[in-house]
């Protein structure tokens, strides 16, 4: 993990380019509209390196944690970009790069027109640059990514405020991918506290079925006892947070349960705040909500537990051998 500082020169925003029109965007606003175009622009480096067939695999602790050339470039891109136009912000990023010169076609300096056309809530219209935190997993679902479980990747930016998901923008390279040559791949979906979400159709599972998705690669005794104690109808197994998330809000999966560590704070940001934008909610396995502030922890210790309705009934069915297992923060 790092914390990224670049500097750069004048900023572009900071120009008259936006005076003209009937005042200028909330701070908030002009970041996640670049947050959008940069999630995309992140979204084209995966699919390239992919297509190049060169993925660059490192394992950082393990087997189960995987680095490609595509995380690495992918994070320089979303990192370099955001600082050049909000200087001022903290950007938390999952990989440790070193510092270097980052070359400027992995820069992005648009962003979303029909974000910044949106008004901003009330509450967040006057936030300065240095009160926000951001936090980017570059490409979630590396290890799927590498067996070639291509629509488990997501690229994942979050935005905190006094330690909430405010906004998050997740990119899908390779939605769409199953149709073959010729489809046009990628999706991106963004969602805001006050605003809602968009880029997606909002369902929900069937009232009286419970689906719960858990994870693919990290699993052990406790995390099965846990999903077992929610008497699911049916488990699904699919790698990447952003996707589990993206599974409740489609109505794939009515609940999102992972008992153990593992997950951290650059995976459960941006999802929990689309998430959250559309009256679901994210959670640890006490029901204790996560704090997103630049000096947390990064691991989210005490386990994920995420559903679009109906949150306090999976929270009552923890079993005590979890929560003792599993400490809040």
């Amino acid at each position: 993990q790092s914390i990224e500082r670049y500097t750069f020169g004048h900023s572009a925003w900071s120009s008259s380019h936006f005076q003209s029109m009937s005042g200028s965007p909330a701070v908030v606003m002009r970041l996640v509209a670049s947050a959008h175009t940069v999630a995309e622009k992140a979204g084209a480096i995966v699919r390239k390196v992919l297509h190049s067939g060169e993925l660059g695999i490192v394992e950082k602790t393990g087997a189960n944690d995987l680095q490609t050339l595509a995380d690495r470039l992918a994070q320089q891109s979303i990192c370099a970009s955001l600082s050049r136009h909000f200087p001022k912000i903290t950007i938390i990023g999952e990989e440790e790069l070193p510092a270097e010169e980052i070359k400027e076609d992995l820069i992005e300096g648009g962003h979303s027109e029909e974000i910044l056309q949106k008004t901003c809530p009330a509450e967040y219209s006057g936030l300065k640059e240095e009160e926000l935190v951001v936090w980017v997993d570059p490409l979630d679902g590396t290890k799927e990514y590498t067996e070639g479980l291509l629509d488990n990747v997501t690229v994942l930016i979050g935005i905190a405020y006094e330690g909430r998901a405010i906004a998050g923008v997740i990119n899908q390279p390779f939605y769409n991918y199953q149709l073959g040559a010729g489809a046009s791949l990628g999706r991106t979906m963004w969602g805001m506290l006050g605003l809602g979400a968009f880029g997606f159709q909002l369902q929900e599972v069937p009232g009286d079925r419970r689906i719960v998705t858990t994870t693919r690669s990290h699993s052990n005794k406790l995390v099965t006892d846990c999903v077992n104690a929610m008497e699911p109808h049916e488990v699904i197994k699919v790698g990447g947070a952003g996707n589990k998330i993206i599974q409740l809000v489609e109505g794939k999966a009515s609940a999102y349960v992972f008992a153990s560590p593992g997950c951290k704070k650059w995976d459960t940001c941006a999802p929990e705040a689309i998430l959250h934008a559309v009256g679901g909610k994210l959670t640890d396995m006490h029901g204790n909500a996560y704090c997103y502030n630049a000096n947390v922890k990064h691991m989210n210790s005490a386990g994920i537990l995420a559903t679009l309705r109906n949150h306090e009934y999976y929270v009552s069915r923890v079993p005590q051998s979890v929560l003792q297992a599993l400490k809040s923060d």
